[in-house]
């Protein structure tokens, strides 16, 4: 345990208190995301019946549930003992903005990214394959829970495994 903090008047845990108020930001953050999809000022605005076949992106619900997915990714990621302490001093609001981009890109939403972009924004962080295999475990399950049927999910991890050549930075040890 890191010590006691107060909050509203009551001792708690500084890491409980830390994660509860992640958690009601990253809460927040998805309620100002949804409400900003749905006016269309994301750049590209709603998503558009296409007539080709549809994407796992929009097959299962687009934007709203690949945000709901990332909240829950992120509050697993908090609450793991291998990858967690990586968040401890990170902006949790951009990095979700950006990963539901991310996510949204590998499964055909309108986003992208390329590898450079992503090799730039991981190079300092030393990431090795074990973090990396708990990310994709953890985003995996979230995808599982939020109800995508595993050859879906199947897709999406392999999407996310030809990223790791960019975003691995260092061997473990």
């Amino acid at each position: 345990m890191r010590g006691l903090s107060f909050c509203g008047g009551m001792a708690m845990p500084r890491e409980r208190n830390r994660k509860a108020k992640i958690r009601q930001m990253l809460k927040m953050f998805n309620i100002l995301r949804e409400v900003t999809y749905r006016w269309g000022s994301i750049p590209g605005g709603r998503i558009r019946a296409s007539t080709m076949a549809q994407s796992i992106y929009e097959k299962h619900g687009g934007f709203k549930t690949v945000s709901r997915v990332v909240l829950q990714f992120y509050e697993m990621v908090l609450d793991s003992e291998e990858i967690g302490h990586h968040f401890d001093d990170v902006d949790m609001p951009r990095l979700i903005d950006h990963q539901t981009k991310f996510i949204s890109s590998l499964l055909g939403g309108p986003a992208s990214f390329s590898d450079d972009r992503l090799e730039v924004v991981h190079r300092t962080l030393g990431i090795t394959h074990g973090d990396f295999d708990e990310v994709a475990r953890l985003l995996g399950q979230a995808l599982l829970e939020h109800g995508m049927p595993q050859g879906d999910v199947d897709t999406a991890l392999a999407a996310v495994e030809a990223k790791r050549s960019v975003i691995v930075t260092r061997e473990a040890g």
